[in-house]
C-alpha cells in the first residue's frame, strides 16, 4: 500500500512554513513541512520578542542535551522582549568553518522547530532546506534528526550529497560536505566536516533515517538524483516556473518579456513520461494547488502534489497578518499581480514576488533602503588571492563587491532577501532607532486563486480548508478512472492513496 501522502505543503521561504503550518497539515494525515531556511535568526529573535506563548521553552525542555539548549537561551532569551526601536542581536553569518556558538544555535533551533511541528500527534513532518544555503547543512540536519523529521526536502541546487548524511547521521556518525569555492582550485580544502559526537551530551539511541525529497526543475535533474545520489532518493517533487520563491533560469540564453520576466520554453518543459521512468515517487509543484490539478497529477502517475501558495495565505502560515490580509483582499479583487524578478535574488535565480504597496517589491521603497548585508544566508563563497575563502553578495555596497573581486554589473537591481523574508513573518531588523527592514513577499503565479479556499462570507481560511477542498479531486479521479479501461493500474494505485490519504494516524 502507498505510504506516501498525497498532498505535500511547500516549504515557503523563512519561517512561512512554520511550525504551527506544518503540525496543522501534519494531523491531517498530509504532509505539514517547515521550512529550514534561517531558522537560527528565527530563533534568536522570537527568544528576544521573549517568546511569546512559551512554545519555544517547551522545545527548550525536551531536547537532549540541556546544557547546550541553556547556553542558547541565556544568549538570546529577554524576559518580557525588546523594546521595538532595539535591534536584534544577529547571530554570525555562515562560513565553511562556523564558530560552535552557531553551530548550537543550528542545532537546537532546527530540533525545536521539528519538535513543534510533531507536538500531539503521531504523523510524519518534513523540513525544507535550500541547497544554496550549504554552509548551514552539516548542523542544521542534525538538529532536525534529533527531533525525529520524517522528511528532508531539499532543492535549489543539486544535493547528491544529502542522502549520504542522512544515512550517517541515523548512526551519530561524522558527515562532510563540499561547499563550492568560486574559483576554487583542485587542491582547496572546501569540504564542511560535522561530528555529533563533538556535541552529545550523553549516548541516544540511533535515529530514524528520514526520507528524502529531491526538488528539481527539469527531467535531467531528476535523473541525476535518482541515478548519482551517494545514497537513497525517496522521491522527487518536480516544480515548474510557476511555483514561487526561487525559479530555475530558463535554459539557454536567457531572453525577457516586455514586461522585462524570463521566457521559458520547449526545453523548460517536463516529460511526465520519463518521470515515471525513473520508478520513484514524485509530487508535481507549481500551480498544481486546485482539485483538478491534484486529479490531473494522479492520472499522470504522480503521487500527489506539492502546494505552496494557499497555505501561505492560511491562517496558521507565519506570513505578517497584514501582508496576508492585503493580499488576499486584492487576490479576491482580481488585483493580485506576482512578478518574476530576473534580478532580485543574488543567487543569480529568477525570484518571484508579490507586487504590494510599502514592501520592498516597489522600486522607490527598496531604493530608499541603504544596501546592508549582515545575514549572509545567499552570500557567495569565492576563493581570495591569498587562497582563503572569502565571501560576497550581489546586494552589499557596490565598493566592497568590487573589492572582493565581484562584477559591478551583477549588482544593479539585487535585493537583500535575507533581511526581507525575515520582515515577512514579523522580524524586522530595526536600523537607527528610526527604520525597520520592508518585506518582501513571494508567492506562485496562482495567487489570484487562492480565494476559492474561501467560505462564502469568510475573509479567512485554514489550513483545513486548503485541505479539504484539494481532497476533492480524489473524487474527480475516481469518476474519471472509473470510465477509463486503459487506466485500470492508476486506478489500483489511486485508491490506494485514498485509503493512505490519512497515513500514519491509526
Amino acid at each position: 500500500m502507498n505510504k506516501f501522502p498525497v498532498i505535500v505543503q511547500g516549504g515557503m521561504g523563512a519561517g512561512v512554513s512554520n511550525w504551527r503550518l506544518a503540525q496543522s497539515v501534519s494531523r491531517l494525515g498530509q504532509l505539514g513541512v517547515v521550512s529550514g531556511t534561517a531558522l537560527d535568526q528565527i530563533l534568536a529573535r522570537r527568544l528576544q520578542d521573549g517568546d511569546p506563548g512559551g512554545h519555544m521553552r517547551r522545545g527548550f525542555d525536551a531536547f537532549p542535551f540541556p546544557a547546550m539548549a541553556e547556553r542558547i537561551w541565556q544568549r538570546y532569551f529577554i524576559a518580557g522582549g525588546k523594546s521595538e526601536r532595539t535591534p536584534y542581536h544577529v547571530a554570525p553569518p555562515h562560513k565553511k568553518d562556523n564558530p560552535r556558538e552557531l553551530i548550537e544555535l543550528d542545532i537546537v533551533s532546527n530540533f525545536v522547530e521539528v519538535f513543534l511541528a510533531r507536538e500531539g500527534h503521531q504523523n510524519s513532518v518534513g523540513i525544507n532546506y535550500l541547497e544554496k544555503i550549504q554552509t548551514a547543512h552539516l548542523s542544521t540536519i542534525y538538529g532536525a534528526m534529533l527531533a525525529g523529521v520524517g522528511y528532508v526536502v531539499m532543492g535549489a541546487g543539486i544535493p547528491l550529497k544529502i542522502p549520504g548524511v542522512l544515512d550517517r547521521y541515523s548512526r551519530h556518525q561524522s558527515a562532510e560536505y563540499a561547499i563550492h569555492v568560486s574559483g576554487a582550485l583542485e587542491s582547496d580544502d572546501t569540504t564542511m566536516h560535522f561530528d555529533p559526537r563533538d556535541y552529545m551530551e550523553c549516548d541516544l539511541a540511533p535515529l530514524t533515517r528520514p526520507k528524502f525529497l529531491a526538488i528539481v526543475s527539469s527531467n535531467t535533474l531528476a535523473t541525476t538524483m535518482v541515478k548519482k545520489a551517494n545514497g537513497r532518493v525517496d522521491g522527487l517533487v518536480v516544480e515548474m516556473r510557476t511555483a514561487g520563491g526561487h525559479n530555475a533560469p530558463p535554459r539557454g540564453k536567457v531572453q525577457l518579456s516586455d514586461a522585462g520576466e524570463p521566457i521559458y520554453g520547449e526545453r523548460d518543459a517536463i516529460d511526465i513520461e520519463k518521470l515515471r521512468e525513473l520508478g520513484v515517487p514524485f509530487w508535481l509543484a507549481g500551480g498544481y494547488g486546485h482539485p483538478e490539478k491534484l486529479s490531473e497529477a494522479l492520472a499522470q502517475g504522480a503521487t500527489g502534489v506539492q502546494v505552496g501558495t494557499a497555505f501561505e495565505f492560511s491562517d496558521e502560515s507565519g506570513l505578517r497578518e497584514d501582508y496576508k490580509r492585503t493580499l488576499l483582499a486584492k487576490a479576491v479583487a482580481g488585483e493580485a499581480h506576482v512578478f518574476t524578478d530576473p534580478l532580485a535574488s543574488p543567487t543569480r535565480f529568477p525570484f518571484k514576488v508579490a507586487r504590494l504597496e510599502g514592501t520592498g517589491s516597489e522600486p522607490d521603497v527598496y531604493a530608499s533602503r541603504p544596501r546592508i548585508c549582515d545575514l549572509g544566508f545567499l552570500h557567495e563563497a569565492y576563493r581570495t588571492p591569498d587562497g582563503a575563502i572569502g565571501y560576497r553578495c550581489a546586494a552589499e555596497p557596490l565598493s566592497l563587491y568590487v573589492s572582493k573581486g565581484g562584477n559591478a554589473e551583477d549588482s544593479p537591481g539585487r535585493k537583500c532577501l535575507c533581511n526581507a523574508l525575515l520582515a515577512n513573518i514579523g522580524y524586522p531588523q530595526a536600523r537607527n532607532g528610526s527604520r525597520t527592514e520592508q518585506g518582501i513577499v513571494t508567492a506562485g503565479d496562482d495567487l489570484d486563486c487562492v480565494p476559492m479556499f474561501l467560505a462564502p462570507g469568510r475573509s479567512s481560511y485554514t489550513a483545513a480548508d486548503v485541505i479539504a477542498k484539494l481532497l476533492e479531486g480524489l473524487s474527480v479521479s475516481s469518476r474519471r478512472f472509473s470510465t477509463d479501461a486503459h487506466r485500470v493500474a492508476d486506478s489500483t494505485q489511486l485508491l490506494d492513496a485514498q485509503l493512505c490519504a490519512e497515513f500514519e494516524t491509526v
